[in-house]
């Protein structure tokens, strides 16, 4: 199937958040992968009509946001305010052909007519609907003239077939008394225009589908392939909110999560390729399609996006890790000096075996960027302060003074022969070596600790608490 077209269509007034994430990344998917024979496009679309809601941060955000998670988009992004004016000729066309109709209800009159159609279980009709007679010189709205009876079939590539009711379908407004265009007329003008071909979106869009189809057949124009998405909802089966935990991507982001982690996750919520849970982005393309997704709403669940992130860290280079560490450390405090940054390198591959995003990095790299000579006190202490801690320590020193191999499994290697040597369990011998050489930090082995400090390091740590 060749020239596939999608959009991703968001509203400039906050952030991106993960439910359009997920939207973006479905669209992108669609028209990057197998399906559109490398000849798809994915379009960006600012829907900002809403003017006293628009708010250009936010686009920003949405922009940013895309761009972090590695969606690119063709062309420049369009302002759907920008094309008032066509849609505007739209709906005047629709009027020239009958398929619209200027309507003076407003205010009082229009509530109670919209009362009377819900008390009576009818459908809302205006008046003016079929008035032929002469008509006031005021501001009017231009209505669509929808069928009243029959029913709007919906042929939609997740849901099936949905059915409604034209009796349920009211004449929707096009344009408002000032001449504006409604979001119902812009979107449909605007995917036309664009050349939309599939357009992938929430569920909660569905009878927009159904109001939307009606349009399109009014101005005889194709409809576009509809695939409506159930939503993300939280891990108690409610519709997602705050209460659930962060809802931006900036968030995820900002919580120390990879573009990559996050859109892998993204992509399960709601979408399946048997039993694969890690999809590289290679795969995604190639195996995205509408048959892998799910009727029923996803839940958000934050284990799984740590399992999945964490594969992401673990799959990163050690100075790449670094590099993308530094910002999370330095907001707790630490500015990894020349030495430091060496120490890291050497221990980032046991230190991202602990983590699942780049927050926990910090706790686990505490014990090699707590400032020096560190005074160490409390419970942390108690290893130091049992008999013999003192000699053990001297022992250890000397022993480690003189290792030619500093490598983590000799390092691991001769303490555990120097507990044995003594006679001891390695329970006696390892506590005050390695509260002394992380001043009771989380760590790793001591094996492990010992590599990344270097050898200047961790002797002049144990130096520091023999006195």
């Amino acid at each position: 199937m060749n020239n596939i077209v999608t959009r991703f269509a968001p509203s400039p007034t906050g952030y991106l958040h993960i439910g359009g994430a997920r939207t973006a990344l479905f669209n992108w998917l669609y028209a990057r992968g197998t399906n559109a024979d490398g000849k798809g496009q994915f379009l960006l679309r600012i829907e900002d009509t809403d003017r006293a809601r628009h708010n250009e941060a936010a686009v920003t955000a949405i922009l940013d946001g895309l761009q972090w998670l590695g969606i690119d988009w063709d062309g420049e992004p369009v302002s759907q305010f920008s094309r008032a004016e066509r849609h505007a000729e739209v709906a005047l066309g629709l009027l020239e052909s009958g398929h619209a109709y200027r309507c003076w209800l407003a205010g009082e009159e229009l509530e109670a007519a919209r009362q009377k159609a819900r008390d009576n279980n009818s459908r809302f009709e205006s008046p003016w609907r079929d008035y032929q007679g002469k008509t006031p010189d005021e501001p009017f709205v231009v209505r669509l003239k929808a069928p009243s009876s029959g029913d709007v079939l919906l042929q939609d590539k997740v849901q099936g077939e949905v059915k409604f009711s034209a009796s349920a379908l009211d004449d929707m407004v096009l344009l408002r008394s000032d001449g504006t265009p409604t979001y119902m007329l812009a979107v449909v003008v605007d995917d036309h225009d664009m050349g939309v071909t599939h357009i992938i979106r929430g569920d909660d869009h569905l009878i927009n589908g159904a109001r939307q189809q009606q349009l399109y057949d009014a101005l005889g124009w194709s409809v576009p392939v509809f695939a409506h998405i159930p939503l993300i909802h939280g891990s108690d089966g409610a519709k997602l909110s705050k209460r659930h935990g962060a809802l931006g991507v900036e968030a995820y982001r900002d919580l120390g999560y990879l573009p990559e982690g996050l859109s892998n996750y993204l992509l399960r919520l709601g979408w399946a390729h048997g039993n694969d849970e890690i999809i590289p982005q290679a795969d995604a393309k190639s195996w995205f399609d509408f048959d892998g997704i799910n009727k029923s709403p996803a839940r958000l669940d934050l284990e799984k996006l740590n399992h999945i992130n964490a594969h992401y860290l673990r799959e990163l280079d050690t100075e790449t890790l670094l590099q993308l560490s530094l910002p999370f450390l330095e907001k707790e405090g630490f500015t990894p000096n020349e030495n430091q940054r060496e120490q890291l390198l050497r221990a980032a591959p046991f230190l991202k075996e602990r983590a699942s995003n780049l927050v926990d990095l910090v706790p686990a790299a505490a014990f090699i960027l707590t400032p020096q000579p560190f005074e160490i006190t409390g419970k942390a202490a108690k290893p130091l302060k049992k008999e013999g801690a003192l000699e053990t320590l001297k022992e250890i020193k000397e022993l480690l003074s003189g290792l030619p191999d500093w490598q983590e499994a000799a390092l691991e290697s001769t303490l555990q022969q120097h507990a044995e040597a003594k006679g001891v369990g390695f329970g006696q011998i390892g506590p005050p070596v390695r509260v002394a050489l992380t001043g009771g930090n989380p760590s790793p082995s001591l094996g492990q600790v010992l590599f990344a400090l270097g050898r200047d390091e961790a002797l002049a740590r144990l130096a520091h608490q023999i006195g």
